[in-house]
């Protein structure tokens, strides 16, 4: 039996979970509860956290250990400090909402340990858990308006390739979601990659991909897919 090095801590926050009852909105207001630990360092409150995130299989309880890590993305230190601690939390993750979650922190991680977390992201590329491949791309742009440095177009592109014919429902869904994304942040190069890669890109993917194009550039892929 393997024995807590927080058993009070993870008992005061256990406790109180269990008596919140409620969507995510209310979860994320009942996340700024201020807890014993909460004046600690924050390397000593994240311990606290990762034991919560891999002792207990709760999507909550998870949760809001992204809420903890979510309030810490504005500090280049505090940054640094978690990737070799939450790297790991990946590997339970066993749907959308948890990984999505995770691409929010790793995606700025990505910022300040570029060449660290693109390594991570290349071995989830060809993993076998379709979680940790939808991560690989989900995670290199996020939500571009979110960011402020970027890869450069290549080492983005190839980490998409690979996964253009992986028949994982949500991996396209994040194949798509990164090609939505890399349009935003490099049309020019996106657009003619889209048009020699159409024959290629699954029909989850393009919908996606073409969300916040024009409706020109929309009709004029639309037309090329058609008759490729």
């Amino acid at each position: 039996m393997v024995t807590s090095n927080y058993p009070i801590q993870l008992k005061e926050v256990l406790t109180h979970l269990n008596s919140v009852q409620g969507n995510v909105p209310l979860h994320r207001r009942e996340s700024r509860r201020v807890y014993s630990f909460s004046t600690w360092p924050f390397a000593e409150q994240m311990a606290v956290w990762d034991e919560l995130w891999r002792t207990k299989n709760d999507f909550w309880i998870k949760l809001h250990a992204f809420f903890f890590l979510e309030r810490h993305l504005k500090k280049d230190s505090e940054l640094q400090e978690m990737w070799p601690v939450i790297v790991c939390w990946q590997d339970q993750v066993n749907d959308w909402g948890l990984c999505d979650a995770l691409a929010k922190i790793y995606t700025k991680i990505l910022e300040v340990e570029a060449i660290t977390v693109y390594e991570q992201l290349k071995t989830w590329n060809t993993d076998q858990d379709l979680w940790k491949r939808r991560q690989s791309v989900v995670s290199l742009l996020y939500y571009s308006r979110t960011k402020k440095l970027f890869l450069t177009f290549n080492k983005i592109e190839q980490l998409i390739s690979p996964l253009l014919g992986d028949k994982e429902y949500y991996v396209q869904k994040g194949v798509g979601w990164s090609l939505r994304e890399l349009h935003t942040v490099y049309p020019d190069e996106t657009l003619p990659w889209l048009k020699a890669h159409i024959k290629l890109i699954s029909s989850i993917a393009f919908t996606i991909a073409m969300e916040k194009m024009d409706a020109t550039t929309r009709s004029e892929l639309k037309v090329l897919r058609r008759v490729s």
